[in-house]
């Protein structure tokens, strides 16, 4: 799998949500393009990954 530009192997079947967690991202402050479609926050639970996707995380910051 890639992610954000760097290959990344999966050690086991888990849904985006559990890739999400172990990564420590802030699920509230980002948002996920799976194989080029944005990701409804809604499905990051049901979701499975599989190796061949492309993952990109977008983490928003607050500034002015």
């Amino acid at each position: 799998m890639r992610v954000n530009g760097t290959d990344i192997s999966l050690n086991r079947a888990q849904s985006l949500f559990d890739f999400l967690e172990e990564q420590n991202y802030d699920i509230t402050k980002i948002a996920v393009e799976r194989n080029g479609e944005i990701v409804p926050k809604s499905t990051y639970k049901k979701l499975m990954l599989d190796d061949e996707d492309t993952l990109e995380v977008v983490r928003f910051v607050g500034g002015g």
